[in-house]
């Protein structure tokens, strides 16, 4: 019968059967010093206090996250070579760069900064920047929002805007 509840990061989770709980403690979802309830009990106690599930964490392995990976170093940035004539200058060597190993974003540049044009604020949260375009949508209720959502628009559409919220370079 379900009836353990614990406080995880997403605040109280459950019901849950014993075994489901015991499941959790072997996959160090449930440590020691959460705060485990079930029908019966007055308040909420650590996990290893209460005596229905102590004896899973002697059975329990103990839980460690793998190692992170290596670090892997950054390329350098590349140095224009002395220029012989004008035309022979390499017209990507300085500017905006993307990081090593950028991913790549699933959302488009031209559709963010339409639709930032149109609607205030909803280009931005379509980027992923929620509060931006929240902000904008609160401030072109005021009539300001406008504005600042117009030029926003022509930002991101211009490419003043490289990288999407998560963090992942847009796509042109």
């Amino acid at each position: 019968m379900a009836e353990w509840y614990y406080i995880g990061h997403y605040g109280q989770l459950g019901p849950l059967t014993l075994e489901q709980m015991d499941e959790l403690i072997q996959g160090g979802v449930i440590a020691r010093d959460t705060y485990v309830w079930r029908s019966g009990m007055n308040d909420w106690s650590p996990a290893d206090r209460v005596d229905e599930i102590r004896s899973a964490f002697a059975l329990a392995e103990p839980f460690t996250a793998p190692p992170p990976p290596p670090m892997v170093p950054k390329a350098p940035l590349a140095v224009p070579p002395r220029m012989q004539a004008a035309d022979s200058y390499p017209a990507t060597t300085w500017g905006y760069q993307p990081a090593f190993g950028t991913v790549r974003s699933d959302r488009s540049r031209a559709l963010a900064g339409i639709l930032q044009l149109l609607l205030p604020g909803v280009g931005r949260i379509y980027l992923g920047y929620a509060s931006y375009g929240v902000l904008q949508l609160v401030f072109a209720l005021c009539g300001v929002g406008f504005i600042w959502s117009f030029i926003d628009g022509i930002v991101i559409l211009s490419g003043g805007v490289k990288l999407d919220g998560y963090g992942r370079q847009l796509a042109e």
